[in-house]
């Protein structure tokens, strides 16, 4: 007669030191995933909630042959902020022809539109907003 070696019972003993460790290290994954995701939350909701002044291009206009262009801008802010956004103009090349920090001191205010005139060195083809800060 053969003997025949029997192997120890399965989960007599408890787990292996194999399966604490993947448990540990998914738990520890799961942690750090949703520490991450809080994280990458909050900066998101601070980027957008903390401006107190941000705008938008609605329309600009290059004036032919003034060396001039006109940009519409809407601005939003909190009612007492004041500041200031910066807006320049392009040539064909992509070069900037001109550049202008256009002021918002009005106050009592949450939305501002305006027309802002950007005066350039050639001819200009297209123009955008850089940004705007709060003072």
């Amino acid at each position: 007669m053969t003997a025949a070696r029997e192997g120890l019972p399965q989960g007599r003993y408890g787990r292996s030191a194999d399966e604490r460790a993947d448990r540990g290290l998914r738990v520890l994954g799961a942690v750090l995933g949703a520490l991450m995701v809080a994280m990458v939350g909050w900066f998101g909701y601070d980027y957008i909630a903390g401006r107190t002044l941000s705008a938008e291009v609605i329309k600009f206009d290059v004036v032919q042959g003034a060396n001039e262009v006109q940009m519409h801008l809407e601005v939003r802010k909190d009612a007492d902020a004041t500041g200031a956004c910066t807006v320049r103009a392009l040539a064909e090349d992509g070069a900037e022809v001109g550049r202008l920090d256009a002021r918002f001191e009005e106050t009592g205010t949450e939305r501002i539109d305006r027309v802002v005139r950007i005066r350039t060195t050639r001819e200009a083809t297209g123009a955008e907003l850089v940004g705007c800060t709060a003072s």
